[in-house]
């Protein structure tokens, strides 16, 4: 067999394939560069892209071509053919002059294009000059607009700023006014509840007391100037509340303006201080197209303007409204006091007529609910007999059930079971007695509930009028509100 690397002969049917993976020594082609050049090996900058330390290794390896050859292993060296000219002429592909044209053509195209890149540079850097000055310029007018609109900003700023604090304190103060109305409002509920209260106590009286008296007079008198009053002070609190909803809005406004206006001098302000080394400076592509303004500086003075002008004329009508408020509570609570006096008046004529009969019925009241209280605690001690028979009950009934289970013959009859069902009759007859017990105390129990009953009837019936006029009128008119409170004051 031929080796490999051997020149082809007509031997063979076809072309051997040539190994792709193994390169040609370097030793076999240094006798063709003649060493015109001398070699300077390549930065590590400019290697190659993808694995050139893994390339250089390869192609530095010196081939093995003993695999590929079976009939290599038995040769010796003499016997072996040349193999590096063979190699030589099997992988060689340009000629020296094709080497040398190669680099001269490479020479020229480098010279043009350091030609081009040296005139580039000058126009590049001329460029750079002339970019540099105009931008700089437009930064700087940029700053200074910014800067005489935050002055603007800030001058408008403190016109809302003293505006507010004004609308702030007219608006508490009417608040205050309005609370007290509000307190005052609150406090005719009181008076007027007991008034009516006082009529619906006396439609209770029986028999002969249910008299159209002065007392009964006074009392709708009273409830009459209290709801007058409380109609003009409702009106008047209708119109604080829409006061103070103007005064809210206006404020509203303002503040909105303010709060933009502070957030528009943040931002500005920020624009102002920003410079090319500032923190934060970022890319916004397409920022410049986008035109979210709203407004131009005339209209944007012109809406700061009205807003302050429309919260002055607020402020004006709610001091008004004050005055007004002040003046309907003096009035008010000087009616309602004096007829409240005369109210009392006559219902310490009338308790004076009648005053006699409460300390008997009261004393046989007594007693009843006293024996009330015994027969109910009987009725405890029957209950808890009760409950300490189950125990024992529960235990006689298991027993005999436990002894149904004994097997076979042991189901005897002896005396202890006759002893156990003997136990459960007796129990059960003693609860039986004891529930009847129970139902008689539960019966006597209701008689004396009715019995108390009838005696409280009677009590009502016979001391029903001084009890509604002393104890339950009289004592609710003692807390009516002073002078202070039904102005509004706490």
């Amino acid at each position: 067999m031929e080796l490999v690397g051997s020149p082809l002969s007509a031997a063979h049917a076809h072309v051997r394939s040539t190994p792709t993976n193994l390169l040609p020594a370097i030793s076999t082609m240094t006798s063709s560069y003649k060493n015109r050049f001398p070699y300077y090996p390549l930065p590590q900058t400019l290697s190659l892209p993808w694995l050139p330390s893994s390339y250089y290794r390869t192609a530095t390896n010196h081939p093995m071509l003993a695999p590929f050859s079976s009939g290599s292993q038995g040769l010796t060296p003499s016997k072996m053919l040349p193999f590096v000219s063979n190699r030589t002429s099997l992988f060689t592909r340009y000629t020296p002059d094709d080497w040398y044209r190669s680099n001269l053509t490479n020479y020229r195209e480098s010279e043009t294009s350091r030609h081009n890149s040296e005139s580039l540079r000058v126009d590049t850097s001329r460029l750079i000059q002339d970019k540099h000055q105009q931008t700089k310029k437009t930064q700087m007018e940029s700053t200074k607009n910014l800067g005489e609109r935050v002055n603007d900003i800030e001058f408008w700023k403190s016109e809302l700023c003293h505006e507010l604090d004004e609308m702030i304190g007219e608006t508490n103060a009417l608040t205050d006014m309005k609370k007290r109305l509000e307190r005052a409002l609150a406090e005719t509920e009181a008076p007027l509840q007991v008034a009516q209260e006082c009529l619906l106590h006396r439609e209770k009286r029986m028999g002969i007391d249910l008299v159209h008296d002065d007392v009964e007079k006074q009392l709708f008198t009273e409830v009459d100037v209290i709801r007058s009053c409380q109609e003009r002070m409702q009106r008047y609190l209708d119109r604080a509340k829409a006061q103070l909803a103007s005064n809210r809005a206006a404020q509203h406004e303002v503040e909105k303006d303010l709060a933009d206006k502070q957030t528009a001098r943040r931002i500005d302000g920020k624009c102002h201080h920003l410079r090319n080394t500032s923190d934060g400076i970022s890319y916004y592509r397409g920022v410049e197209r986008v035109d979210a303004t709203i407004s131009v500086p005339d209209s944007w003075a012109k809406f700061t303007d009205d807003n302050i002008l429309r919260s002055q004329s607020e402020r004006a009508a709610s001091a008004k409204l004050r005055e007004d408020i002040e003046n309907l509570l003096v009035v008010t609570a000087n009616e309602m006091w004096n007829q409240f006096n005369a109210v009392n008046v006559a219902f310490t004529n009338r308790i004076a007529e009648t005053a006699d009969a409460k300390s008997k019925i009261q004393t046989h009241l007594a007693k009843t609910l006293q024996e009330i209280f015994q027969i109910e605690m009987s009725i405890e001690s029957i209950r808890k007999a009760i409950r300490d028979k189950v125990p024992p009950l529960k235990v006689a009934q298991t027993r005999l059930d436990e002894r149904t289970r004994r097997p076979n013959v042991e189901l005897c009859r002896d005396s202890t079971q006759l002893r156990l069902v003997n136990e459960v009759h007796e129990l059960d007859e003693t609860i039986q007695s004891l529930q009847q017990r129970l139902r008689d105390a539960e019966d006597t129990l209701q008689i004396l509930v009715r019995a108390k009953a009838v005696l409280e009837h009677d009590l009502a019936v016979k001391a029903n009028s001084l009890f509604i006029d002393q104890e339950k009128c009289m004592g609710m008119r003692r807390n009516f509100p002073c002078t202070a409170r039904l102005v509004g004051f706490v």
